[in-house]
């Protein structure tokens, strides 16, 4: 979850790593700091935003060519400057930086206390650098050996990065859980390491990733890998491709905004390359290596949290739809703890924005158990799920930085639209004119969804006014709409603080029916399908209880638009293609209340972008 920069070369370390701060913060937004080296560690951190820690430091000449970063998310010790990153051990001669989780601190922190040691602060972090610091002590061993035999005794997740005040050309960072991306610097001796590659890829392209278990080595200029077993690697050395323009805000007031209307793109980016509808040819690497497997499939069980759990929803119908296949989607946080049934000719499809979701991976470690084939679906390259996984797909959405994610779920959906139907044909259960059809309307979907992003941004607006005080919203749909309102109403609660609740249209009678009166808004999803006049009938049903309704139409519907207070059209698509539609009147609906209502639309409170603890 939370934010780590690190910096060691040549050049002053302020600037890169409040740059990084800022450009991390989607990753935690609750404290930040940094620590410093120039002959003494100097540590600087503020409770609230990373504006809140310039604001601290103010004029002060802030010098020092070594140093490391922390924009937190809290979870152990409440959010305040004494629980702030970076941490320093009992003599000050360590700093360090963590994201994720030391379970056992506790039983380690009442050692340690015994033996003297003084805490400054409720983080599981200190107690990790006094660790480290006690054996360096009592082995007489480098700092080095110190970390690696401190981490040999934690159990948890983390990234760290350790500063060392008497060893100030030694930079130190590991991770298990957590992600932790290394840069070499364009000048001799000159490396950055940050939780993503955001911080990094303005000053260098040249990055490798660690896995789990290993541990990065700046010395005098050099960089070493090695495993908590001691064992030397040959760091994999890979060119990013992200792009300095992909992550700044681009003119726009917020990146949730942004990436709203970069959905044409991020879809046709998503299949480009991957679909020929004259040819009718679905190309992807994996479904190639797998066609015997995907032939003999006896069940598919789709994992993800949040919104990539609505994509799995929306998959569930693509797979059985087309590709006859029996689908479970499970969230991913309880799917590792309930003692699940797996056979080897199972397909677990992972769906992750990140990449590094703490609960999916470890359902995937479950999942690898019962020698099931593993499939990821993800944005981020070199992050752990598709290190992890046999096979997999990126979702080419681009860098996403606003918390609530709208980008990403508009890939994911393409992109498992586009595997369904590549089962469905290396399977033999969609026509050939089917196919065709399906296809074509892909490659016509970013026109469309441009459309929609064009024709509705006034009405949508008008509509937020109205309701932008209400304190609840039902959000409705049947078939393939049902994941949309479910992902319609996550918006909504993510960045306006809005109760709302997503339900099947029809379930609306058993029970959330009570909730309707003159002051509740109803979104309603009601594109024209084979349950269109079902969900006409529940849109009587909560016309007559008096229900305020908000309506997203077919365009020239008109039976709707009779009995709606607010109707939203959007083009006519193939019905397993409509929550590509849908969800983008829902996404704008909800930022355009959050905004009237004052809310910080990209760093909504107590959430998090990457969720990298359980």
């Amino acid at each position: 979850m939370c934010g780590i920069v690190a910096y060691i070369g040549p050049k002053q370390a302020y600037n890169f790593l409040i740059q990084g701060l800022k450009r991390l913060e989607y990753r935690g937004y609750d404290s930040a700091g940094i620590a410093l080296l120039d002959g003494d560690m100097k540590v600087y951190k503020e409770h609230g935003k990373v504006q809140d820690l310039i604001d601290t430091i103010g004029e002060q000449n802030i010098e020092g060519t070594r140093g490391i970063g922390h924009t937190r998310w809290a979870t152990h010790g409440e959010p305040n400057q004494k629980n702030a990153h970076p941490h320093l051990s009992g003599s000050g001669d360590l700093a360090v930086i963590h994201n994720g989780i030391i379970e056992n601190y506790a039983s380690l922190k009442e050692v340690l206390s015994l033996r003297g040691h003084v805490f400054n602060s409720d983080t599981d972090s200190e107690v990790l650098i006094h660790l480290i610091e006690e054996i360096c002590a009592n082995e007489k061993c480098s700092l080095f050996e110190a970390v690696r035999l401190a981490l040999s005794e934690v159990v948890g997740a983390y990234a760290i990065v350790i500063l060392s005040k008497n060893d100030p050309d030694l930079l130190i960072g590991a991770r298990k859980g957590s992600p932790l991306v290394v840069g070499i610097g364009n000048s001799p001796g000159e490396y950055y390491m940050a939780s993503d590659a955001t911080p990094i890829v303005e000053y260098t392209r040249k990055v490798t990733y660690l896995d789990d278990g290993e541990i990065a080595l700046v010395s005098n200029g050099e960089l070493t890998i090695k495993t908590i077993d001691n064992i030397q690697k040959t760091p994999y050395i890979q060119n990013l491709s992200i792009t300095l323009e992909a992550i700044e805000k681009g003119g726009y007031d917020h990146f949730m905004l942004k990436e709203i209307y970069e959905q044409p793109k991020s879809i046709h980016d998503s299949f480009r390359g991957r679909i020929d509808s004259n040819l009718l040819k679905i190309e992807m690497r994996s479904l190639n290596e797998f066609e015997n497997k995907i032939k003999n499939l006896r069940r598919i069980i789709i994992i993800g949290c949040g919104t990539s759990w609505h994509a799995g929803l929306v998959a569930e119908y693509l797979f059985e739809d087309f590709a006859r296949i029996p689908v479970e989607v499970e969230y991913a946080s309880e799917f590792r703890y309930r003692n699940p049934i797996l056979y080897p000719d199972d397909l677990i499809i992972a769906i992750s924005q990140s990449g590094e979701t703490a609960d999916t991976l470890a359902a995937l470690e479950l999942a690898k158990k019962s020698g099931a084939t593993i499939f990821g679906v993800c944005n981020v390259v070199g992050s752990s799920i598709p290190r992890m996984t046999d096979a997999g797909a990126y979702t080419h959405a681009g860098p996403e930085i606003g918390v609530a994610s709208t980008k990403a779920f508009t890939a994911q959906v393409t992109v498992l639209a586009i595997l369904a139907l590549g089962f469905a044909q290396r399977r033999g259960t969609i026509s050939d004119s089917k196919l065709r059809a399906m296809l074509q309307e892909i490659e016509r979907i970013p026109s469309k969804v441009e459309k929609v992003l064009k024709s509705c941004e006034q009405n949508v607006l008008e509509i937020a006014e109205k309701y932008c005080d209400t304190p609840n919203f039902l959000y409705l749909g049947r078939g393939y709409n049902f994941p949309v309102a479910l992902e319609g109403a996550l918006k909504l609660k993510e960045i306006s603080y809005i109760h709302a609740e997503g339900y099947p249209a029809a379930e609306m009678k058993h029970g959330p029916i009570a909730l309707i009166d003159t002051e509740m808004p109803v979104v309603v999803i009601a594109t024209q399908n084979d349950i269109y006049e079902k969900v006409l009938s529940n849109i009587q049903e909560v016309k007559a209880r008096k229900g305020r309704i908000i309506a997203i139409v077919t365009e020239g519907d008109s039976k709707v638009k009779d009995l709606a207070e607010h109707t939203i059209e959007i083009p006519e698509t193939e019905d397993a293609l409509v929550p590509l539609l849908t969800t983008i009147p829902l996404q704008l609906l909800s930022y355009h209340i959050a905004v009237m209502r004052g809310c910080n639309v990209d760093q909504p409170r107590n959430l998090a972008k990457s969720v990298t603890v359980e």
